[in-house]
């Protein structure tokens, strides 16, 4: 664990300091915000602990200008409730109250180290790929792991990281699909002061961050087939080039990749390079979708729900039977990420003792299960009908616009699910979304839909 503590390190922080390093966590002080940054670009940091006597909005808005992704957590004394407030609504993801308590101290480390969401498994298709990944966990070979949207590969991923030798050095995981391609190279590599407009100072990239540890490449068939051939490299060397550098830098790690993507048929289309596809894949670990494992989805639930009580504070309340068979019953093609929302849904609109069958729904408030299923798709043909006659009279361009930004819109602004859903590449839409925007049509930023962006 990486932490930084930003702020004057009196007694209270010092407390706090020495409550990290005993649970093993790496503490670097820091005393302002350029000083934070230049730490963040030198060697990166798993979580941020920023002093409310510091400017939290500026340090949350220079992360997010920086695409660096370090969690913020906020401190201060216990009577600083209109700071802890402000820290908050600034973008802090917690508040930790001064003079330190161990216990919470080592509870917030121990939710940042912890594993996104645990790996949690019954059915014997998940039991296969456990019992692989166990046995290659120790080794340094690639892996790449494919499967559809939401079944955990970043889960597996992180399993294997932590069965690893390299267990106790960084996992660092960076979603190529998220990132533009011209900034994506710089992400992977980093860069020199004045590499490019903006390289206001040197900063390593993943590969560096990473090194001695894990690297993780999410969604890698996404990455341009110009930065494939500089990975290539950086994997058969062993070395990588900063951009605007002149010195190749030495990196150790292993990779992981991950694709919902079948890599072969983007091979044979020339959208993957086959080299690096061999170099990736020396262990290949396919998840099932959930509806390929049933005996996973009980476990998931009863998880979840013990999750989301403890988050949101309320009761902890056993799925009752009839929940239960409409969880089984239910084809899950947003997989394990559905079956969470699903659950957290659930959790916050249950009554009673138990969360019955009344509060598992989708999210517009329908019943999930076969009648509400043949109702939504009764719904769907109706609304399809409409939209064929609407359409007379529009160009072939407009049809698209309004498909392709519904779609965005039906996925809350995530790029890659609205991809997958048209049937184009994330590049493809990215594409899209730049000449709309530069026409001036509003385009739904990711976790919102047009409506919240007027």
């Amino acid at each position: 664990m990486r932490l930084i503590i930003a702020g004057g390190l009196k007694g209270q922080l010092i407390a706090a300091a020495k409550i990290a390093i005993a649970h093993g966590a790496n503490v670097t002080h820091t005393e302002s915000l350029e000083q934070t940054l230049a730490v963040l670009r030198a060697k990166g940091a798993d979580l941020l602990m920023v002093e409310v006597t510091l400017p939290v909005g500026q340090f949350v808005a220079a992360l997010e200008a920086e695409r660096i992704r370090t969690p913020i957590v906020a401190c201060g004394t216990s009577t600083d409730a209109r700071a802890a407030v402000a820290a908050i609504q600034a973008g802090a993801r917690e508040y930790v109250p001064l003079p330190p308590d161990p216990e919470l101290i080592a509870a917030v480390l121990e939710a940042v180290a912890a594993d996104q969401s645990s790996l949690i498994w019954k059915d014997p298709a998940m039991e296969r790929v456990v019992l692989l990944a166990s046995q290659i966990a120790r080794s340094d070979a690639p892996v790449l792991v494919t499967g559809e949207s939401g079944t955990g590969k970043e889960v597996i991923a992180r399993h294997l990281h932590q069965k690893s030798l390299r267990k106790d050095k960084p996992f660092v995981a960076v979603n190529c699909a998220a990132i533009p391609d011209n900034l994506l190279e710089s992400e992977l590599f980093g860069h020199e002061k004045g590499a490019f407009t903006g390289a206001i100072a040197r900063r390593i990239g993943k590969f560096e961050e990473a090194n001695g540890g894990t690297l993780l490449l999410d969604e890698i068939s996404e990455m341009d087939v110009r930065l494939q051939a500089k990975l290539l490299r950086a994997l058969q060397e062993r070395m990588i080039d900063r951009v605007g550098g002149t010195q190749p830098v030495k990196v150790d790690l292993r990779i992981i990749a991950t694709s919902n993507r079948n890599l072969g048929d983007a091979v044979r289309e020339g959208s993957f390079r086959e080299d690096l596809f061999y170099r990736l894949n020396v262990v290949h670990l396919r998840l099932p979708a959930l509806r390929e494992r049933p005996g996973d989805i009980v476990a998931l639930a009863d998880h979840f729900a013990r999750k989301y009580a403890e988050i949101n504070g309320m009761p902890l309340r056993p799925i009752a039977a009839d929940a239960r068979r409409i969880l089984l019953g239910n084809a899950w093609r947003g997989n394990v990420r559905e079956l969470e929302n699903t659950i957290h849904r659930a959790v916050l609109l249950a009554k009673g003792a138990e969360i019955g069958a009344e509060a598992v729904m989708t999210p517009e408030g329908e019943t999930l299960g076969p009648a509400g299923s043949r109702d939504t798709a009764a719904r769907a043909v109706q609304t399809a009908e409409a939209v064929t006659r609407s359409l007379v009279g529009h160009t072939v361009a407009d049809v698209e616009r309004e498909l392709i930004l519904d779609t965005l819109d039906h996925c809350l602004g995530n790029r890659t699910h609205a991809a997958k859903i048209l049937g184009i590449s994330i590049r493809t839409l990215r594409n899209k979304l730049s000449e709309y925007t530069s026409a001036g049509i509003v385009v739904a930023e990711p976790g919102q839909a047009r409506i919240n962006a007027l």
